[in-house]
């Protein structure tokens, strides 16, 4: 019997603009099971994106349910919801969001040093090094190509040890041979950790490598 980790019921977003109300998502109903990977795709504008950041918790949507491992996002405040993503989800951006002022060790180890844990700097040496970094450790961002910022990224995702990761374009950013290393790399640990992934992408690539794609045309989602 497969798990729900990811529920929606009748998501909408909409928000003022100087033209009026702009309907971004409209009656959003899907399930996502425990291990799956899912793709979600369609045009920019779409609302792609926007429905990312409620399935996460880091926006809340106009009307409608989210449930993240049964427990109701939209009911909670901000601080209730944070702890819930720090204890449940990890991310991938396309703009890497690494912090400049640590090293990738530093970057990798935030997730686990904030929850406190002991062996947080091994942890990330271990991710670090299956993510084929071992001699990045004291490197900053800045001294890394992008291919190995985002390597770090999803270090660091992992590091949290979440049920669910959610990617937006992991390899909007990249060529295609780095970008192909990065998928390659994404779904390698997903599988390891048994992860529930949901990603964003325009990556046609990416999507065949998911067990399903879902697709938003004007804020709805069509199959």
């Amino acid at each position: 019997m497969s798990r729900v980790v990811v529920k929606t019921d009748g998501i909408a977003k909409v928000v003022p603009t100087a033209e009026g109300q702009l309907t971004i998502l409209e009656g959003i109903d899907l399930e996502i099971n425990a291990g799956e990977t899912v793709a979600v795709v369609g045009a920019s504008g779409s609302g792609k994106t926007t429905l990312l950041g409620i399935l996460a918790g880091l926006d809340l949507p106009s009307a409608g349910s989210v449930f993240l491992s049964g427990v109701e996002l939209t009911g909670l405040d901000e601080e209730a919801r944070a702890r819930i993503r720090g204890e449940q989800v990890g991310f991938v951006f396309q703009t890497f969001q690494l912090l400049g002022s640590l090293t990738a060790l530093e970057n990798v180890m935030l997730p686990g040093e904030l929850r406190g844990e002991a062996g947080a700097e091994a942890d990330a040496k271990a991710l670090l090094d299956k993510v084929g970094l071992a001699e990045r450790y004291s490197h900053y961002p800045r001294q890394l190509s992008g291919g190995e910022q985002q390597r770090v990224a999803i270090a660091r995702a992992f590091a949290s040890r979440p049920n669910v990761l959610f990617a937006d374009e992991p390899t909007g950013n990249l060529d295609t041979a780095t970008g192909q290393k990065v998928i390659e790399l994404l779904f390698d640990l997903n599988k390891e950790f048994a992860t529930t992934l949901v990603l964003v992408t325009h990556d046609d690539r990416l999507a065949q490598r998911c067990q399903r794609t879902i697709e938003i045309v004007s804020g709805r989602i069509v199959a």
